[in-house]
């Protein structure tokens, strides 16, 4: 099937975001587009770039704020400022991965989603990318006055100074870079500020002459906007442009033949000996959506809650001052895992190290307790049917999604088709629980100690007003969601239905309650706090959009039992 220059690839019904997702070739430069069309008039665009690094001068990233710039068709100083105050948006942002730059936009407005991908097409592709965008954007020096003292300046500069005074996001650069010596990740694609001023205007315009090309291009779509005027719109920008081939291949890292060990320092206070340590393993292919998703379980079963072994063992230590790491880190072509701890004493580094390998063997030989599996089975289950983006757009959480196999050639659809691999973890159940957990059978669960989903209703109306949901392995309950329609908010739901789990912990005699938010999320902090929830520990980068760390907040139940 052909429209509007586009010739049809694959379609296929996806239940998981009800709708029909499609996707699509540009016959003239053989730039691909998926459409995904369902009833979300919150609709989403976004284009993302293949952006690999060869250097660590920042080039992506000082791109990336550049094309926002202005362009030939919005000669402004600042379109991006402008659609900030006075567009309908609901998102509008861009972001530099290590290996790709995306550019989404999310409107519920129809006129001004249109508007917003006119701009956003055009900055990309036209920008007025001048000698002096670079010096502002990216570097230049400055001084007071002509006898100096000078300093370098910039946009990207003066981010990347603060990214880089941070030991934890050093160390999880360093950790990165350690695992992929021989490929891009080996770089730093937001700069490192040693190397900015490396950039000349001759590598950061040709930088974008190389990638930011349409057969280098992956358009997306999502929303109730009709899919023929998607194509029409995309087309039209893309005229004057032919195919021409584009090296932005991510290559595969070889597996090392022994374990590195990489020592980095870091700024720190006068007399501050502390050291931070991660243990770090390369994993397979991103595209492998079957091992990714048994990957998050064993994540779950390791660290996700703060009786978890490992997480337990590198706490119960005292070696050091908190866990560290990223955990499982899924946005690249292969997944790795890293885990360890802070503040530890530079004489107990090794002990730590050992500590590590020590827990992941004994689990190995005695095996994971049965109730952790359920725990990571269910947790994960749930958070794949429940589908919640936070406050961002579900259409850019699906966006990101499909690029995690789209980017590398594969198959975009299938981390959206979450329902075949969730079908398999059903299947696991059955084989290895006697109870397994699914939708038929959720009325049930409200009365299963292993599980408790609440929905609380309007007693006027009968309406759902929210619902909240929680997880119980052996005498420990994780709270997975709480949750309340807006017009409802503020009005003592959230409160009842917390007060629900509390008097079910007692009863069942749970040693605490815990959940994770967000440390932006002052309301929710604010109400969990009232409720006796107390900050328990810290999840470094552990929400995606933006990333952010997670507050682990806990009640325990251990004293009023005495």
């Amino acid at each position: 099937m052909n429209k509007h220059g586009f010739t049809l690839l694959t379609e296929q019904y996806l239940h998981e975001v009800d709708g029909t997702a499609r996707l699509w070739r540009h016959d003239a430069t053989g730039a691909q587009l998926l459409s995904v069309v369902n009833g979300d008039e919150n609709k989403c665009f976004g284009v993302s770039f293949r952006t690999p690094p060869t250097d660590s001068t920042g080039v992506a990233h000082i791109l990336e704020h550049s094309v926002l710039c202005g362009s030939d068709k919005y000669p402004v100083k600042e379109p991006f400022v402008e659609l900030l105050k006075g567009s309908l948006q609901t998102f509008l942002n861009a972001f530099t991965f290590p290996d790709k730059t995306c550019y989404p936009v999310a409107s519920c407005n129809l006129r001004d989603f249109y508007n917003l991908i006119d701009v956003y097409i055009d900055a990309v592709c036209h920008p007025r990318i001048s000698e002096d965008i670079l010096k502002q954007e990216g570097w230049h020096v400055e001084a007071p006055s002509a006898d100096g003292p000078w300093s370098y300046k910039g946009v990207v500069y003066n981010e990347m100074k603060g990214v880089y005074s941070s030991p934890d996001s050093v160390l999880s650069e360093q950790s990165q870079q350690a695992l992929f010596p021989d490929t891009l990740y080996s770089l730093d694609s937001g700069g490192n500020p040693e190397r900015i001023p490396d950039l000349t205007y001759e590598a950061f315009s040709d930088f974008h002459s190389s990638y930011y090309h349409p057969s280098n291009a992956r358009f997306f779509f999502w929303g109730d906007d009709p899919e023929a005027e998607r194509l029409r719109l995309v087309n039209e920008s893309l005229k004057g442009y032919t195919a021409r081939p584009v090296n932005s291949a991510v290559p595969l890292q070889k597996r090392l033949d022994t374990p590195r060990q990489i020592e980095v320092p870091y700024a720190a206070s006068e007399g501050e000996k502390r050291a931070l340590l991660t243990v770090n393993w390369l994993l397979g292919e991103r595209g492998d959506v079957d091992q990714a998703l048994l990957m998050e379980m064993l994540e779950h079963i390791l660290e996700g809650l703060p009786g978890s072994p490992l997480r337990k063992a590198l706490i119960a230590s005292g070696l050091g001052e908190d866990t560290t790491g990223c955990g499982l880190e899924t946005d690249l072509r292969q997944m790795y895992y890293s885990t360890g701890l802070k503040g530890v004493a530079p004489r107990d580094v090794q002990q730590a190290e050992l500590l590590i390998f020590d827990t992941l063997a004994q689990l190995a030989e005695e095996g994971i307790p049965r109730s952790a599996v359920e725990a990571a089975v269910n947790s994960v289950e749930f958070a794949y049917r429940e589908n919640n983006s936070g406050r961002f757009p579900r259409g850019l959480s699906a966006m990101v999604q499909s690029l995690t196999t789209w980017l590398y050639d594969g198959d975009p659809l299938a981390p959206l088709a979450y329902g075949q691999q969730l079908g398999k973890i059903a299947e696991l159940e059955r084989q290895c629980f006697s109870k397994p957990w699914n939708e038929q059978m959720l009325a049930e669960e409200l009365e299963n100690q292993c599980a408790a989903f609440l929905v609380a209703e309007d007693a006027a109306t009968g309406e759902a007003v929210g619902y909240a949901g929680l997880l119980v392995a052996a005498d420990e309950g994780y709270i997975t969601n709480v949750a309340v329609f807006p017009p409802y908010r503020r009005r003592g739901a959230a409160g009842k239905l917390l007060d629900v789990f509390l008097r079910f912990a007692r009863a069942n005699h749970l040693a605490f309650l815990t959940l994770e938010v967000r440390p932006s999320n002052a309301a929710a902090i604010a109400l969990y706090t009232r409720f006796g929830f107390r900050e328990a520990g810290r999840r470094r980068n552990y929400y995606d959009l933006p990333r952010e760390d997670a507050l682990i907040l806990t009640r325990t139940f251990g004293e009023e039992s005495k």
